[in-house]
């Protein structure tokens, strides 16, 4: 049973690794190999299943490898089988591997064939991940992997404008949900003092006695979970990205949008329901977001020009409703929703081009005069309200971009004389005094020590702020983010308990990538000149190149390849539960360093190519 369970996380890897090695002319060999590989997890699935509901069906946990331990701290791969991991990989295997053959000859002879299987067998992957996980640490492992999937299918045709600008857009709203879960993580630690796996939250005398004495704490780690549902599943005030999403082909937006990846903010919800079902205050916002979100979304819906952002909009409305059947804990209820809203939303989606041919051409032959609906019934004002505010989405991406991205972005460009030189002559001295307090600490006067950590945090953030709104140099903006780590390691060194290895640890997957992307940069300087002012598109001049960046990108933002994403949980185990001021401002550093690397990657590699036309960014 143990080794089927692994088997059905290895062969999604496997069979990325194996499409990575394929040419990318040869499109039946790619196409075979994905579908066989969704085909032979299928199969071992079932027999899986069958074995497991003969042996009662009781929940299978395995511990598995440990990545990282020592004295106070162990980062340990964890798996778990149960009623909602069935249903959840039952369903997603059965939609990828049909959307698989869909995709075989929906994408034939189109430019980037190899990259969309490599990015859906890498994405499915993920997706295993998060639902087999046994803890948050395996969890997240598979929730990094689904954002930058997203990120790279919603950018597929990556010399258009509009596709990288929304991949961006989502990608945002995705690295708001990781950070929830990282402070829950940071929380969850200080309240269980060990990395709690979900079998044992599932005990209630376990659950309840700690909550008991640390209620607010139980609500804290709740609201960072509600907060990471919802940004992924798309819900209200994190609404906007998800028709936003659907610059992507057909079969990816039927694959995550419709489907699967948006309905992963419910799973963890699921997940997680043992540990908050007792709190009320809870439960009620939770079906408060739900059922906004689903009035909200169906308005909007109903107005819709776009078949698929109509379709977006409808699944939206279905996870809210979801969410509400979860705060009621009416579990079975919410897993039959879930897939059948999965398989309808898939199938609207794969039919839809088809869809919009026959309707138009049925419209000359066979139409009817609008019937009356329940708006008619409205005073006109009211319903002219509705109308418009619909037709403008409710103006939810405004409301973003105005209390939450525009604020950083005027408070980044307010240190627009910082250049690489003025940075180096203001980092240099206060990074290595703070060294030199850090290994003597004990001469630190107690107010000084105690304010340290707050002091370098803030200035971390400034740094990760103006690397952020950067505009004109790509060095600087890279010089940044990785100064930025630095500064968030030296911030939290100051508490005690912090071995040097630690931080060794969590930089190594920092400098030495920041080092090589720095060089990259360099020599596509020499030959071209990368600001941050508009999209290049040099990924078709140098894929290679392209690539590899992508890969330091990923790095230098804690993406499961590098030390750096083990360190990053591991800083966050050394901030103290009272450091709240702390942790904020470390995951607002977290949340942008990741966003600054990203837009590097796309404003230098993506978008209309260099040399042709480019559109200039609001």
């Amino acid at each position: 049973m143990e080794n089927l369970m692994l088997l059905l996380i290895g062969i999604p890897l496997i069979g990325f690794a194996l499409s990575l090695l394929v040419a990318e002319r040869n499109e039946g060999l790619l196409s075979k190999l994905a579908f066989g590989t969704l085909v032979s997890q299928l199969l071992v699935l079932l027999l899986f299943l069958g074995l497991w509901m003969a042996n009662g069906a009781s929940p299978l946990n395995i511990k598995e490898l440990s990545l990282y331990a020592d004295d106070q701290y162990t980062f340990l791969l964890d798996f778990l089988f149960d009623r909602i991991a069935a249903v959840y990989l039952f369903t997603g295997g059965f939609i990828v591997m049909l959307v698989t053959l869909y995709s075989r000859y929906y994408l034939h002879r189109e430019q980037g064939y190899k990259r969309f299987f490599n990015t859906v067998l890498f994405f499915y992957s993920g997706y295993t991940m998060v639902v087999l996980a046994g803890n948050f640490e395996t969890l997240f492992i598979g929730w990094e992997m689904l954002g930058i999937a997203s990120f790279l299918l919603i950018a597929f045709y990556r010399d258009r404008y509009l596709p990288v600008k929304n991949a961006i857009k989502v990608f945002s709203v995705y690295r708001i949900g990781d950070v929830g879960l990282l402070l829950a993580m940071w929380m969850s630690h200080h309240l269980w003092h060990e990395n709690i796996t979900f079998l044992k939250l599932s005990q209630y005398d376990v659950v309840h006695h700690q909550l008991e004495s640390h209620s607010w704490i139980g609500v804290f780690i709740s609201l960072m979970l509600l907060l990471t549902a919802a940004a992924k599943s798309a819900q209200l005030p994190f609404s906007s990205w998800l028709p936003r999403a659907m610059e992507g082909p057909t079969p990816s937006s039927a694959i995550f949008y419709g489907s699967l990846s948006v309905h992963i903010g419910a799973f963890l919800l699921m997940r997680t329901w043992h540990f908050w079902e007792h709190q009320t205050s809870i439960r009620v916002l939770i079906a408060v977001v739900g059922i906004t979100t689903s009035l909200v979304a169906s308005s909007i819906a109903r107005v819709q020009s776009s078949v698929k952002t109509q379709v977006a909009y409808s699944s939206m409305a279905q996870i809210g409703l979801i969410f509400v059947e979860i705060a009621l804990g009416l579990e079975l209820l919410a897993l039959v929703h879930f897939a059948g809203n999965a398989f309808l939303r898939t199938y609207q989606l794969l039919v839809s081009p088809s869809v919009v041919s026959y309707l138009i051409r049925d419209q000359f032959y066979h139409f009817e005069a609008r019937r009356k609906t329940w708006e008619d019934y409205l005073p006109k004002k009211l319903d002219y309200a509705l109308y418009m505010l619909s037709i403008q989405e409710w103006k939810l991406e405004g409301l973003m971009y105005r209390s939450w991205w525009n604020p950083m972005k005027r408070l980044g460009r307010r240190l627009q004389s910082w250049n690489v030189r003025r940075v180096l002559l203001v980092f240099v001295p206060v990074y290595a005094i703070g060294l030199l307090l850090s290994v003597n600490r004990e001469f630190i006067p107690e107010f000084l020590h105690q304010n340290l950590p707050l002091l370098y945090s803030i200035f971390a953030v400034l740094v990760v702020m103006k690397a952020f709104a950067e505009r004109r140099d790509t060095l600087l903006a890279w010089m940044l983010v990785v100064l930025n780590h630095c500064l968030i390691a030296l911030a939290i060194s100051f508490n005690e308990h912090f071995s040097s290895s630690h931080i060794y640890l969590y930089l190594s997957g920092i400098l030495i990538p920041g080092a090589a992307g720095w060089w990259l940069l360099q020599r596509i300087k020499r030959k071209e000149n990368p600001g941050l002012d508009h999209f290049h598109g040099y990924a078709a001049r140098y894929p290679r190149m392209a690539f590899v960046f992508l890969l330091l990108c990923l790095s230098l933002s804690g993406f499961p390849i590098s030390p750096t994403f083990v360190g990053e949980d591991l800083i966050f185990s050394h901030i103290r539960s009272n450091q709240a001021l702390i942790a904020g401002l470390s995951a607002l550093s977290f949340i942008l360093n990741g966003l600054a690397v990203i837009r590097i990657y796309a404003r230098v590699f993506m978008g209309p190519r260099a040399g042709r036309f480019y559109y200039r960014s609001a």
